[in-house]
């Protein structure tokens, strides 16, 4: 079987610890949220109707936690391409997403490693609004190509 090739778009041994990831950016809205809701069968009431918010004590529809991992995951597979792999990634999410806010996903280097023959990289990722409050910490580690390991 022949093996499948990608060029590499991002080699280990050209990350550096402090580097950040280019970020990854959304409005969120009704329109958002609905798909994604669709794909995951998660149409909640506090997602799309204000006075179901309001009734939950909410300023009025807020997006799904979730979907916030997604735009971290984008952002990391944007950065390193298909020639890498997402091992892991955690999130908390400390604050609301609400309509219309803009949410840039954003990642830091925070050190490199070799293990069992991998080489892998792990960042600081987090989610920030519009008024630069983090509404979603948390960490990650991907697996990089390295030059002259097959």
């Amino acid at each position: 079987m022949a093996k499948l090739s990608y060029a590499v778009k991002l080699w280990w041994e050209d990350v550096r610890e402090g580097q950040e990831t280019p970020p990854f950016v959304r409005v969120t809205d009704l329109m958002n949220w609905n798909r994604y809701a669709a794909v995951n069968d998660e149409f909640i009431y506090f997602h799309m109707d204000d006075e179901a918010a309001k009734a939950a004590k909410q300023p009025g529809v807020f997006g799904m936690g979730n979907l916030r991992w997604t735009y971290v995951h984008h952002m990391l597979r944007d950065w390193i391409g298909d020639s890498g792999d997402i091992v892991e990634v955690e999130l908390r999410y400390t604050g609301l997403n609400l309509k219309n806010d803009t949410l840039t996903a954003k990642g830091k280097v925070t050190g490199k490693r070799v293990e069992n023959g991998e080489h892998l990289v792990d960042l600081e990722v987090w989610v920030e609004n519009q008024r630069g409050e983090n509404t979603a910490p948390g960490k990650a580690t991907v697996r990089l190509p390295a030059r002259g390991k097959g």
